[in-house]
């Protein structure tokens, strides 16, 4: 049940319905708009949905679905069902243009992969007729072997209508030939001015004569000029043969509607499938611009539930998000829940703090989802089905039934209290107001309190005191606020749920200028304990913005610091590592050394000895073991890194396994161990690393060789671990960046964190229409060490941020 009757028109559901039929490119499309309705059967409604929600998808991927002739021929089929009656030859022409995108858009959708468009293969499945679900190429081909691509019948469409035109085109050749040599010697006689040339009249062909020389010629006047001062006439020479042409005419005439009859008989049995093929192009048209509109207003296909729920999130007045696009504005998302727990939102604030706005977003919103329309809300939300839609928005005020303003409330709630049940949204704007405010606060809170009864869900806009406490008090209703900067007094138009609002009527006086013993005095008069309770209010709502911007800051600073106790931690487990190695390496030069040392002055001593120490040969052999240890001791010179990047060239060929390559824009060289699909696992020394092939170009072994005089492990030098891991960085924009741009960003990341061991990337690309972000995440698949992908936190970016988690 939906109240009141006019209930799109309060919601503004009329503007949406005439958004989607500006959408639409012809009247059979514009036929199911006006068909639109409500519905609570949930399997329709998801139907609906999905099937926008596909052709969404199509007009965001795919070029190629048509997008012309949706052409309406429903008018010639009906009269072409009358017997004995023919359609013309534009209207087979209108046939056959719409026919062929039928038979295109068919074709689309066979060719796509199965599971592909699920609901929009359905949808042709069940509309088409059975034997027509591949397409009418038969009657396209009968149809284009009548009629030729400017819409006229074709000259050998029969063998009679061929021989009439070739004898018609004869004819009005040798005419034309005649009356231009008349023509050349009435001219060369004065007969004819300048600027004349042959005309038509009556559908002869006829020479201009100046009028006072019309009867030299021997002829027939056909006609005069305006002023008189031209005749046309009709050479007697010709006259026969004029007349030939007009019975060629005639008898072309005959044959064409002969030809069009004989079409139309063939085209009659079909007509009820036919129409059934037009209800799908008009369906078509119409799916389609509901997934134009969608994409406009930025409406997504929320999880719909065949439950009584309302968990939205991001959700946007469609025409006020459209308003404000056009103005390059922001507008305020809204975050609302109705549950079972919570049935009943109490919603207060100041006034022009957009209480009524978000009203109306929540009608419009849950009325477009159950007309099968996507909905401005973020994809994680959940959107219930309900029965029955009540709203009280606005003044009805009626003079012809002699209601008052607060009589119309009134009206209005009887038909809520009757009718509303566990199934039922209400929307009540303004509630209680409109008559003595004691009155109608207390009025207001039993109505409310029967409300809660009948288990019904709504949300109520408030200013009075006594239902802000009736809420806090009492299960099934929670208290909501319009946030106010209590500071410099301006609406930030966002609801906040859990704690009530102050209307801040005496701050707004106050800012615009009212006096101050005005303000002083309204206190006086408004009580201890009221002031007392707009001024907590108010005291409340400044500490909370404080705190949360504290506690924004807070988090920052929070996960700074943990991403830096990370490079910390990696940064020592490194050096740590690195340590044990270099002592080990030490070690083992010492043990060498030592040997070699133990061994030279062996050596020294047995020569010593053998020679009886001989004062010249032992002074030799002490020289020998002083120069072993000068070299054995000496410190090395630090190598000069070789400049190569420039130096070495790309070798001819396709990368292979066992080739010799060097990273490009790099120093560093390897051999690729094996290749997979478009990543080759190199070894670089003595590590082994998986890089992207356009990373890599392929060296010959001279050149390997010749950049790698060092030993392996002196060649890894050119790789600085300690530097890299530093200017590491987990997060990366690609924003208004080109598509394989972007990809060459996210290899180099991807490259990095696999090669650091990092455990999680954030890569920032946007919102927008969400190309950017399915083309990340598809090359993202193709990487063995991504565990998952998820959207940022809402507060962070959302859909807008994806969060790579690696094994």
């Amino acid at each position: 049940m939906l109240y009141p009757q006019n209930i799109e028109l309060k919601i503004g559901f009329d503007k949406i319905r005439a958004l989607v039929a500006e959408e639409c490119v012809s009247s059979l499309g514009r036929s199911f708009v006006d068909k639109i309705r409500f519905s609570d059967r949930f399997d329709i409604i998801k139907r609906m949905i999905d099937q926008t929600a596909e052709f969404r998808l199509i007009l965001q991927l795919e070029s190629s679905f048509p997008n012309q002739n949706y052409l309406d021929v429903i008018p010639f089929l009906k009269r072409a069902a009358i017997v004995g009656s023919y359609l013309d030859e534009e209207e087979f022409f209108d046939i056959k243009l719409s026919l062929t995108t039928i038979q295109q858009i068919i074709h689309f959708f066979k060719n796509k992969e199965e599971g592909r468009c699920p609901q929009l293969r359905g949808l042709m499945q069940n509309t088409l007729p059975a034997d027509k679900q591949d397409g009418w190429s038969d009657l396209i081909a009968q149809i284009g072997g009548v009629i030729d691509e400017k819409g006229k019948v074709k000259d050998n469409a029969s063998k009679e209508l061929y021989e009439i035109r070739r004898k018609l085109s004869v004819e009005q050749n040798n005419v034309k030939r005649t009356l231009e040599r008349i023509y050349r010697t009435a001219k060369n006689s004065g007969w004819i001015s300048e600027d004349m040339s042959l005309a038509y009249r009556n559908g002869r062909l006829v020479l201009p004569l100046l009028a006072e020389h019309k009867r030299k010629l021997q002829g027939f006047v056909h006609d005069e000029s305006t002023s008189g001062q031209i005749a046309f006439v009709e050479p007697g020479e010709v006259l026969e043969a004029n007349n030939e042409i007009r019975d060629l005419e005639i008898k072309e005439r005959r044959e064409v509607i002969h030809i069009l009859e004989n079409l139309t008989s063939a085209l009659r049995p079909h007509i009820t499938d036919l129409e059934k093929s037009y209800h799908f192009l008009g369906l078509m048209d119409f799916i389609r611009a509901k997934a134009k509109l969608a994409q406009k207003i930025d409406a997504t296909s929320p999880l719909l539930l065949n439950e009584t729920i309302v968990d939205w999130t991001k959700a946007v007045h469609p025409l006020l998000f459209l308003a404000h696009k056009k103005q390059n504005k922001s507008i305020v998302p809204l975050r609302v829940v109705l549950d079972s727990t919570n049935r009943i939102l109490v919603v207060s604030g100041p006034n022009a703090g957009g209480k009524s706005v978000m009203l109306k977003t929540i009608g419009l919103i849950q009325y477009m989802a159950q007309c099968g329309l996507l909905v401005p809300v973020s994809p994680d939300s959940k959107v219930g089905i309900f029965k029955s839609v009540f709203i009280d928005i606005g003044d009805e005020q009626s003079i012809e039934n002699d209601l008052s303003t607060y009589s119309s409330h009134l009206t209005n709630m009887r038909e809520f209290l009757v009718h509303s049940d566990k199934h039922t949204l209400f929307l009540i704007d303004e509630f209680g107001t409109g008559t003595e405010p004691s009155l109608g606060g207390a009025i207001a809170e039993s109505i409310l309190e029967n409300l809660l009864k009948n288990r019904a869900f709504g949300v109520v806009n408030t200013h009075y005191t006594n239902l802000k406490i009736f809420a806090d008090k009492n299960e099934g209703l929670i208290n909501g606020a319009m946030k106010f900067d209590a500071e410099h007094l301006d609406p930030l138009y966002e609801l906040e749920m859990g704690q009530p609002g102050s209307s801040f009527a005496l701050e707004v006086a106050q800012k615009i200028g009212l006096p101050r013993h005005i303000i002083d005095n309204s206190k006086r008069k408004l009580g201890k304990s009221q002031v007392n309770f707009e001024k907590l209010l108010k005291e409340l709502e400044i500490e909370k913005k404080v705190f949360a911007e504290q506690n924004a800051l807070l988090k920052k600073e929070t996960s700074e610091l943990k991403q830096k106790i990370e490079q910390y931690n990696a940064l020592k487990n490194f050096l740590d590592s690195d340590k044990k190695r270099i002592l080990n390496e030490a070690k083992e030069n010492a043990k060498t050394l030592l040997k070699d040392a133990n061994r030279q002055i062996e050596s020294t001593i047995r020569e010593i000895k053998e020679n009886k120490a001989e004062k010249e040969t032992t002074k030799v052999v002490r020289q020998m073991l002083e120069e072993f240890k000068e070299e054995k001791l000496k410190p090395e010179k630090p190598q000069v890194q070789k400049q190569t990047a420039d130096v070495f060239q790309k070798a001819d060929g396709k990368i292979a396994q066992g080739d010799f390559v060097r990273i490009i824009g790099q120093d560093t060289f390897g051999q690729v161990v094996s290749l997979n699909g478009k990543d080759a696992e190199v070894s670089l020394g003595e590590l082994k690393s998986n890089i992207k092939l356009n990373r890599l170009e392929k060296v010959s072994k001279k050149e390997f060789k010749s950049a790698n005089k060092e030993t392996p492990r002196e060649n890894l030098k050119g790789i600085d671990i300690n530097e890299k891991m530093t200017q590491f960085s987990f997060n990366l924009d690609i924003r208004g960046k080109r598509g394989e741009e972007a990809l060459h960003e996210v290899d180099l990341l991807m490259d990095d964190a696999i090669f650091l061991g990092y455990p999680q990337l954030r890569i920032v690309h946007g919102k927008g229409d969400g190309i950017l972000r399915n083309l990340v995440r598809t090359h993202l698949k193709h990487y063995k060490s991504v565990k998952k992908m998820s959207d940022e936190h809402a507060d962070r970016g959302g859909q807008g941020v994806t969060i790579v988690d690696m094994k």
